[in-house]
């Protein structure tokens, strides 16, 4: 199974887009959000022939984000925790390291999918996969956007910029 992996479009259009193409290519089969889309109209693309869910990110403050998503996908709240052909992922904004930490420490999830930091990322610690697909660029992270795909059949991830 392809699973896509997005977080932190803060209302960018193009790259929500770019994004929904890109996993549209690849023949996702499911796309986790990590929130901080910020407002519920750049949800629509998502809205497409791949399942989808989402968290909340620290700046999705409007009250119709959650039925926007839940529309069409599984809107997840704070944090979820979901089974892709028995690979067990953990889906969290992001916005404390340390319970991103505690997530990937616990030994519960194969993978860990976060944001917040819009810094690409990519480890392993003792058999769970964190990853953080990066974001829109900011300050503190000025690298193009992108996009995960994880193959649980292979075990795999692969990074692709928008």
């Amino acid at each position: 199974m392809q699973i896509g992996i997005v977080a932190d479009t803060h209302d960018d259009t193009a790259i929500v887009e770019t994004a929904v193409e890109q996993f549209e290519s690849a023949g996702v089969d499911a796309v986790v959000h990590c929130g901080d889309f910020v407002a519920p109209f750049s949800v629509a693309p998502f809205e497409t022939d791949f399942e989808f869910y989402a968290v909340r990110g620290n700046n999705d403050g409007e009250w119709g984000l959650a039925a926007q998503i839940d529309d069409f996908g599984t809107y997840l709240g704070e944090m979820g925790e979901l089974t892709f052909d028995g690979t067990e992922v953990a889906v969290y904004h992001g916005t404390s390291g340390a319970i991103v930490d505690a997530l990937v420490e616990c030994g519960n999830y194969d993978y860990v999918v976060h944001g917040h930091t819009h810094q690409q990322g990519h480890e392993e610690h003792e058999g769970t996969v964190r990853i953080n697909p990066g974001g829109v660029p900011i300050d503190a992270a000025p690298e193009r956007p992108s996009v995960a795909v994880i193959d649980t059949a292979s075990e795999t991830v692969e990074f692709t910029e928008l």
